[in-house]
């Protein structure tokens, strides 16, 4: 415990201008040249049972997460949440970044890295507030590698002040190099939220069978730096998702008041694997299954169901609720999309074998603990 002058620490310390070199922005990558799965039921079962998205239940349950009693969601969801004293008010709590985002475009990956803990938030139905960060690099006196940080900040930068989200506190950590290679640029994002009653907070997993899913936010099926481009079609290239911040703030404002209204049932944010991915998710920690739609006609199929747009959430609503929420989405400029209802045991594309809930989670269980038992 300190007391510190805070103007002179904040506000006069010393600034340091290393020379740095912008990274080169990589290409778009179309849609028609990124070649479609065996199936779509297969490339979901690889990529839930991958090591970036595969349950990392082994490592959360060894700690305690569920101190003095108070945590409200446990580890596996978008945020945690815990109820402050004896309630109402309750806090989330998360942290993200996408490492191959800023790696391909720092100024991108560091807007995103602060939309995605704003999104999770959002998504339990917390507020957000504030947000620490946790800036890892390698070398900063390698032009290349101070490129990256300095790329990193800015997009940091401009997504806090879009997203009325500050910076509160953080760390650097330099110099993560082996052997003269450095470590992916990875600024951490902690953020937390406001929940002022926590009994109006939300969770992923569906609630009842017979509940319209919708998609919120636009898809256009972007596959640049996907799990799905590196992980199925092993290509790591392309300009990552762009982050639009204004439909950012939009679209999760209006999901918050969904859940707050009690009219979203369970909401889900999209983000690494994408739409299919996330369905999983919201299957798995329910027991419900899916019966989807297909990709609309103007997006190729695997885009659609494995693109990592941004801005984008899943919410489920009571069936006879639907028309109605969609018809006040347009209204508030919100994109807004049916793309299935919730029911039985299964995961099902129209046009594809359904494949049940159990594999699914069999896979998406089974990775961690077999890599650390030697047998992955």
């Amino acid at each position: 415990m300190a007391d510190l002058p805070i103007k002179e620490l904040g506000e006069e310390a010393p600034v340091y201008h290393r020379p740095f070199v912008e990274p080169r922005k990589q290409p778009v990558i179309d849609v028609v040249d990124v070649p479609e799965p065996e199936s779509l039921v297969a490339a979901l079962l690889k990529l839930i049972g991958s090591p970036d998205l595969c349950s990392k239940r082994w490592v959360w349950e060894q700690y305690d997460h569920i101190i003095l009693g108070n945590t409200l969601q446990r580890p596996g969801g978008d945020a945690a949440v815990l109820r402050i004293a004896e309630g109402p008010k309750g806090i989330a709590l998360t942290t993200d970044v996408t490492p191959r985002y800023c790696a391909a475009d720092p100024f991108e990956g560091g807007k995103q890295a602060v939309a995605e803990a704003w999104r999770n938030l959002t998504a339990v139905g917390a507020k957000p507030l504030a947000l620490t960060d946790n800036l890892n690099f390698g070398n900063p006196e390698r032009p290349e590698i101070m490129g990256q940080f300095v790329g990193c900040l800015k997009g940091i930068a401009e997504a806090c002040r879009a997203l009325d989200f500050p910076v509160v506190s953080g760390n650097v950590s330099l110099y993560n190099e082996t052997n003269g290679r450095g470590i992916l640029p990875t600024p951490s994002i902690g953020g937390v939220g406001l929940l002022d009653d926590f009994t109006k907070s939300a969770t992923l997993s569906f609630k009842a069978e017979g509940e319209a899913i919708l998609l919120i936010g636009e898809t256009h099926g972007w596959l640049g730096q996907s799990v799905y481009l590196r992980d199925i079609c092993g290509r790591e290239e392309g300009a990552p998702p762009p982050v639009d911040l204004a439909a950012e703030k939009r679209n999760g404002d209006v999901v918050r008041g969904m859940i707050h209204a009690g009219t979203a049932t369970s909401a889900h944010d999209l983000s690494d694997g994408g739409l299919l991915i996330a369905l999983a998710e919201m299957a798995m920690a329910s027991g419900i299954g899916a019966e989807l739609l297909a990709a609309p006609g103007s997006i190729v199929p695997h885009a659609w169901w494995f693109g990592e747009d941004q801005a984008r959430y899943i919410v489920t609503v009571a069936a006879e609720q639907a028309g109605l929420v969609l018809a006040k989405m347009k209204g508030a400029g919100v994109p807004s999309l049916r793309i299935g209802t919730t029911g039985g045991e299964t995961i099902a594309i129209a046009g594809e074998a359904p494949v049940s809930i159990a594999s699914v989670k069999a896979g998406f269980e089974g990775w961690f603990p077999a890599y650390m038992n030697g047998k992955a």
